[in-house]
């Protein structure tokens, strides 16, 4: 007589009923990645990296595919996928430096000082941007995403990182002598605003207002002291209608069937869990 045994499906790093899964499933991440392109770029030496080792002016659409699988995978793959994804982007970042060019500072993109920055920025920008479109997390549950993340944080080689709301607020306090629009980090926002298309794309379809909407409300929804170094003109430096517009985004995106909503490893993850 043989015994046969069920394997355990593996819940990855977090889980389903973690707060992390709930923000990053959420249909305003779109939303915030942009957001955390802007915040990103004003640390000058985080900057320089992206400019000079991401290809995000030759390949932007990439650069964004890539990041978001980055976050799907490590959130809602298995634990064995969310580690090799790690593992291979502390090799790339290991080989990656150079110079800052306005202050010819030398910076090494596998830096724990950028790479704190990198994670504040990201996981900032994920909740509030959930938050104020209307994704429903008390103070606590804010805390515990935070908290969570810091398993993230350690993924990419930090022995820690700020794991609560005011703990992430006071980075910020003590970064921001250091952030600063260089001319990069106004050249890259003006990029992501006006990414190129194709001609046929970009005068055929709506596609064009459509996305300088979506970066724009990206923008808005910045930290005040961050719209204000920037000093672009023509873009909003006021919260006036930001919360509203990302509401009424996040409304109309849920009212989209959840078959079409979730992308696949939303989807993997739930079959593999066996949860309907």
């Amino acid at each position: 007589m043989t015994t046969e045994l069920t394997a355990t499906p593996d819940p990855g790093l977090y889980g389903p009923d973690s707060v992390s899964w709930r923000v990053h499933a959420d249909p305003s991440m779109a939303l915030a990645g942009l957001r955390a392109l802007f915040l990103q770029a004003l640390h000058p030496l985080a900057m320089a990296g992206v400019a000079e080792h991401s290809g995000f002016r030759a390949d932007p659409w990439g650069r964004l595919f890539r990041t978001a699988e980055y976050v799907n995978v490590t959130t809602f793959g298995t634990t064995a996928e969310a580690t090799r994804a790690a593992a291979r982007v502390r090799g790339i970042h290991r080989k990656l430096g150079g110079i800052e060019p306005e202050s010819g500072r030398p910076y090494r993109v596998d830096d724990p000082r950028l790479l704190l920055w990198v994670h504040c920025v990201e996981v900032e920008s994920f909740l509030t941007t959930a938050v104020r479109s209307g994704l429903r997390l008390s103070r606590a549950e804010q805390d515990a995403y935070y908290a969570e993340q810091l398993t993230n944080a350690r993924l990419i080689g930090l022995s820690t990182a700020p794991a609560s709301r005011q703990e992430v607020a006071d980075y910020f306090a003590s970064l921001r002598p250091e952030l600063q629009a260089t001319a990069p980090a106004r050249a890259a926002a003006r990029f992501v605003l006006f990414p190129p298309m194709p001609t046929r794309v970009a005068l055929g379809t709506p596609a064009r207002p459509a996305w300088v909407g979506l970066a724009g409300l990206a923008f808005a929804m910045l930290p005040r002291w961050a719209r204000r170094l920037y000093r672009l003109p023509g873009l909003p430096t006021t919260d006036v209608g930001a919360t509203a517009v990302g509401l009424a985004l996040r409304t109309g995106l849920l009212a989209v069937p959840e078959a079409l909503r979730h992308g696949p490893h939303v989807k993997d993850a739930r079959a593999r869990l066996g949860l309907t």
